[in-house]
């Protein structure tokens, strides 16, 4: 019985990495590689960042022929690694919410601010109270 459900990026990566069988048997497997977020994944190790860019470089390569690529050309290892996420700052979350503008505007403001006004604004917007709850 053939499996019918769509594999994820991440089982590409496991395969190419590690696995070492061809699994992209049909064009339905080939449709589901994401070029993008295998290339993303693996760039994260240091001794695939050179096939990465080789792959970003000739990304007009068909999904299968990039696959070939990635499972002919890596060395088998076990590779995983958790993706970075930007830097959410608490001090541009605080002037976008008290000038109830956009992140680019408050970055913009964030560069204008001094420590000290910045500091006057976070305390005007702090509410004393019960968070809501109500005293019975």
């Amino acid at each position: 019985m053939k499996n019918t459900t769509k594999r994820n990026p991440f089982d590409y990566v496991k395969n190419v990495s590690y696995d070492k069988k061809d699994i992209m048997v049909d064009e339905v497997e080939e449709k589901s590689y994401a070029p993008f977020l295998v290339n993303r994944a693996l760039s994260y190790h240091k001794d695939a960042i050179y096939f990465v860019n080789e792959m970003n470089t000739n990304h007009g390569l068909d999904n299968r022929l990039q696959y070939q690529f990635y499972i002919n050309t890596l060395r088998k290892r076990n590779r995983f690694s958790k993706w970075s996420k930007p830097y959410e700052s608490k001090k541009l979350e605080t002037i976008k919410e008290y000038y109830n503008v956009s992140t680019q505007k408050a970055k913009e403001y964030l560069g204008i601010l001094s420590d000290k006004q910045y500091n006057v604004l976070k305390n005007s917007m702090s509410q004393g109270g019960n968070n809501g709850r109500h005293s019975q």
